[in-house]
């Protein structure tokens, strides 16, 4: 059974330099633009400049890839497990940080703002995997 997991993983990750490269560019821009609003929002942010690269290109565009071909609920559900478990590490080994009574804690509670960080990034799963999916078809067409 392990193998035949692993198997599956492998085969999802296995992708076009096309699909892959999209990916790499999308995410690289949506992480950038991200901290940087969480930032001049005083919401929250990454510790280092580089975390962006590690948290958008080594965890979720993986995680983007194993869940592409699943329903959107789907995604979304695997995509909140995923990011609970990112958020929980980035604010326990304090590589990300939250800004003090920013706003997400004025109107949701401190002891919610993870949770609510999670279920937002979440959408990022289908959405990410949408809006790739869309350039993809789009060169690909052009490309005929």
């Amino acid at each position: 059974m392990l193998r035949t997991n692993l198997e599956w993983a492998l085969a999802k990750l296995t992708v076009d330099k096309t699909l892959l490269f999209l990916y790499a560019a999308v995410y690289l821009c949506w992480g950038i633009a991200m901290n940087e609003f969480g930032t001049l929002a005083k919401i929250a942010g990454f510790t280092h400049w580089w975390q962006v690269l590690t948290c958008y290109w080594l965890y979720m565009i993986p995680v983007s890839l194993l869940l592409r071909d699943l329903p959107v609920h789907a995604q979304y559900a695997y995509g909140l497990v995923a990011m609970g478990f990112l958020e929980f590490a980035g604010y326990a080994l304090k590589t990300s940080y939250a800004f003090p009574d920013n706003i997400l804690e004025r109107a949701f509670s401190p002891q919610n703002f993870s949770l609510g960080m999670a279920l937002f990034f979440a959408l990022y799963f289908p959405a990410g995997n949408w809006g790739v999916s869309a350039l993809y078809s789009t060169i690909n067409r052009r490309a005929r």
